[in-house]
């Protein structure tokens, strides 16, 4: 049955969209059921969240500059509710503070319009297969810091750890190779698939939250001038 604010939630899951500006809703809506998903929209914040905790959308493509309750104020609730549906912020402006906050609220991924519609689709995909999970259970271990990459789960000290994708995907990557230092491009491409996204920053700012989460069991060490890696080894690089 198709919502009266959108489409049929079969197929790739339903995507939760939060716009106020009707041409770009209706524009994402088309491109993200073209591409099969089932897509509903809300307008504003209050109306959003109530709609997350009914529908259980896939991801959320999460306007910022909404009317009352803004994207900011969504994602941050959402956040502090243990709700860690993947987030893609997006925003007319084009500024390092407004993308660098969203990314430490717990957003997964950002886009500033104009944007392709296409891009939309492909970043929703790509977040999509990372919270999935690979086909078989993996574990990985660095020091205090437990992996599971079938569950998508996180443990520090034996004690689960909520992480958005893109943290969880950095944390593998580096935990894949422990010891193994990565530069800020090197990790930009393999983790977000783009040569640069936004430069070196979005990467500091993820290894800050991964720091933050994780506390004193975080293995994600610093080689000044060279990147991050994964260590149990304190001795290796700098927290």
């Amino acid at each position: 049955m198709e919502d009266r604010n959108g489409s049929t939630g079969e197929g790739r899951g339903l995507v939760l969209v939060v716009e106020d500006e009707h041409a770009i809703a209706d524009l994402e809506r088309l491109y993200l059921s073209r591409a099969g998903y089932g897509v509903h929209v809300e307008r504003d914040g209050g109306a959003a969240l109530a709609r997350v905790r009914q529908l259980r959308p896939v991801a959320i493509v999460l306007d910022v500059g909404l009317p009352g309750v803004d994207g900011i104020e969504v994602c941050r609730r959402l956040r502090e509710g243990g709700d860690w549906t993947p987030v893609i912020f997006v925003t007319a402006r084009d500024d390092e503070v407004d993308r660098v906050l969203g990314l430490e609220l717990g957003a997964d991924d950002y886009l500033t319009k104009p944007f392709s519609p296409r891009e939309l689709v492909a970043r929703v995909k790509s977040l999509q297969r990372r919270a999935s999970g690979p086909p078989s259970a993996r574990v990985l271990a660095v020091g205090g810091v437990q992996l599971d990459l079938d569950r998508r789960t996180a443990e520090a000290a034996g004690h689960p750890v909520p992480l958005t994708a893109m943290e969880f995907d950095l944390l593998a990557h580096l935990m894949s190779e422990p010891g193994r230092v990565f530069s800020r491009e090197q990790l930009l491409s393999a983790v977000w698939g783009q040569a640069d996204y936004g430069g070196g920053r979005t990467v500091d700012v993820h290894v800050a939250q991964l720091r933050a989460k994780l506390g004193a069991a975080s293995p994600v060490r610093t080689t000044r001038g060279v990147g991050y890696s994964a260590s149990a080894d304190p001795g290796q690089g700098r927290p």
